[in-house]
């Protein structure tokens, strides 16, 4: 089904449990009105769409509306965690800190850096890479969100190839040149949930972006 152009978004979600409200401050709103005139024609759902538009808006590039794939039960998935409240675990502190503020003026989920959890990395191996199997190992329900290392990401595809528990949701986009393209073609073999982009884009603001939008989704739910 082909979505409209146009996509209306609410200027505050209230969040009932602590009483706050999530204003959207009137730059973004300008920002999503832009976006939604130029993107044209396209297939996403709306909450898909909801996760595009912050991605664009994250990063001016219209390329994301190609490179953004949803596995089908992703955001259903996602949201349910979120609300339930399990751990979300990150490669990198930038993705921590992009997402924390949303995170703790809502769900207030423990949030974890994989990089910050090891001291010293495995023999072949970069800390980020035993940081995050460290943490599948502790939280292999919960929500990893990758957007810089993609060492961790294959790290984690190839535990996921045998795994009697799953994440929830793994948000796919490391960026960069070297294992970026590898990592995700594994991340897209695999049965988990996802939302993967695709190619050498991403990036820490990407993905943090991309659970941001998340978090909103859950507020509305």
């Amino acid at each position: 089904m082909t979505g409209s152009s146009k996509s209306e978004n609410p200027p505050e979600v209230l969040f009932p449990e602590k009483d706050v409200k999530l204003t959207i401050h009137p730059i973004m709103e300008q920002s999503f009105a832009i976006i939604d005139d130029e993107i044209g024609e396209h297939n996403f759902t709306p909450q898909e769409y909801a996760i595009v538009r912050r991605v664009i808006h994250s990063t001016a590039d219209f390329d994301f509306k190609q490179l953004i794939e949803f596995s089908p039960n992703a955001i259903a998935s996602g949201i349910e965690a979120i609300i339930k409240g399990v751990p979300i675990i990150t490669d990198v502190g930038m993705v921590k800190q992009g997402i924390a503020g949303l995170l703790a003026q809502t769900f207030g989920n423990q949030l974890i850096s994989a990089v910050e959890v090891a001291q010293d990395a495995l023999p072949g191996k970069t800390r980020t890479e035993t940081g995050l199997l460290e943490c599948y190992r502790q939280f292999p329900e919960g929500i990893f969100v990758i957007g810089n290392a993609p060492t961790a990401l294959l790290a984690l595809c190839s535990e996921l190839a045998t795994a009697s528990v799953l994440p929830a949701l793994v948000i796919g986009a490391p960026v960069g040149f070297i294992s970026v393209m590898e990592s995700k073609i594994a991340l897209a073999q695999t049965p988990v949930n996802q939302v993967l982009v695709k190619g050498r884009k991403g990036g820490s603001p990407v993905a943090a972006a991309i659970f941001n939008a998340l978090i909103v989704l859950a507020a509305k739910n």
